[in-house]
């Protein structure tokens, strides 16, 4: 069992964006090895890509069936696939993997309905496999550690949650037609019931869920479709109520100018709160009442030894987006190898997105969609 896990991609090509930090994220700790793939529709894609990756040709597939297919009757099959596709193939994709009995990690949102995202877990879980989603955002450390801190009472009860993403690629020119590489995120087509909500929203409402635990019990949405009317949302403003009886607010965004890849979240509660920021990732701002707050950074002997023993870099050395995404993958791959070995899974090893993160997800974008369509309504969640 020292040898290292084995893995596939589906889709992900050479000009891929989110393949390449897939496979940079993989390779940080080096636990797998990427052997097979089929990495474009366009199999010439495929083989210009596999070539410059060195893997066996006879290993590069010209479709996700054949390779799922193929890899299942191998002695040495793949301990998981990486599915880096668009939206809309992420169903079909999955569900053919998860057929011939192989793991999945997949890019959020799950799929694009939440009854697609339901059959893919009861799936998993029929078959006994290992299925995690790209909410990469919860591999920072200081979020990791925020998380505890909320859990042993730091903050008290939470009473109000503030959290934004907000970015401005799409804020400049009509998007259809500009850029062929991001047009299908606002195509109903391809990306889905929706584009901002489901790209980044849906990271908000998971960094939280990963924070509190907190449930939504209500929310009311107001999707906005600003630079292009015909397609898809480019910003929306939601309000929560959780089940504990805390609110929150969210906003999510591609069209402010300024912001190139913010994501913001505050957590208040009854003795105090929790910042922090994506941008300066290393820090948390905490502040107690009746005490001057204080900026904790990574480094901190206040920061807990296990926390720590996941750093790649030691405190002082910022960490990045490849580094945070690197610890997902890490604790995946080491749950699938404690499996592969016969042993037990426990909760603790299940600390990454799961499939059940991203059937809430799907959740959360669907009834953002229907308060909008209800003329901006609170509905339940």
């Amino acid at each position: 069992m020292s040898k290292r896990l084995t893995y596939g991609m589906v889709g992900g090509s050479k000009d891929s964006q989110i393949g390449i930090v897939h496979r940079k994220a993989i390779n940080l700790h080096g636990k797998a090895e990427l052997v097979c793939g089929s990495f474009s529709r366009n199999f010439k894609n495929t083989l210009t890509t596999g070539k410059e990756l060195k893997i066996e040709e006879k290993r590069l597939y010209r479709n996700y069936e054949e390779m799922a297919e193929e890899e299942s009757k191998r002695p040495d099959k793949i301990d998981f696939v990486s599915i880096v596709t668009p939206n809309s193939s992420h169903y079909e994709v999955a569900k053919k993997f998860l057929e011939s009995g192989i793991n999945v990690m997949c890019e959020k949102p799950l799929t694009v309905t939440l009854k697609e995202a339901e059959e893919l877990k009861q799936l998993a879980r029929k078959n006994n496999l290992l299925f995690a989603v790209a909410y990469s955002y919860t591999g920072y450390s200081m979020l990791r550690y925020a998380r505890e801190l909320i859990k042993r009472g730091e903050i008290g009860e939470v009473r109000f949650i503030n959290g934004r993403y907000i970015s401005e690629w799409m804020a400049k020119v009509p998007f259809a037609g500009k850029n062929s590489r991001h047009e299908w995120r606002s195509d109903p087509k391809v990306s889905g019931l929706s584009n901002c909500v489901a790209d980044i929203g849906v990271h908000v409402d998971n960094v939280v869920s990963f924070l509190t635990g907190l449930k939504i019990k209500t929310l009311i949405a107001r999707m906005d479709k600003f630079v292009e009317p015909g397609r898809l949302d480019d910003n929306a403003t939601i309000l929560i109520n959780y089940d504990n009886g805390a609110e929150g607010i969210y906003w999510t965004s591609q069209i402010v100018v300024g912001h190139e890849n913010t994501l913001d979240i505050g957590i208040y509660g009854t003795k105090g709160s929790i910042e922090w920021s994506q941008e300066h990732a290393n820090y948390l701002k905490i502040s107690k009442v009746n005490h001057p707050f204080i900026t904790l950074s990574r480094g901190s002997e206040k920061v807990d030894d296990f926390i720590k023993n996941d750093y790649v870099t030691p405190g002082g050395h910022q960490e990045g987006y490849v580094e945070a995404f690197a610890r997902v993958y890490d604790k995946f791959i080491n749950a699938i190898t404690k499996k592969k070995k016969g042993e037990l899974l426990e909760q603790r090893d299940l600390d990454f997105p799961t499939v059940e993160d991203g059937v809430k997800g799907m959740r959360f974008i669907e009834k953002c969609i229907e308060s909008t369509e209800r003329g901006v309504s609170w509905v339940e969640f």
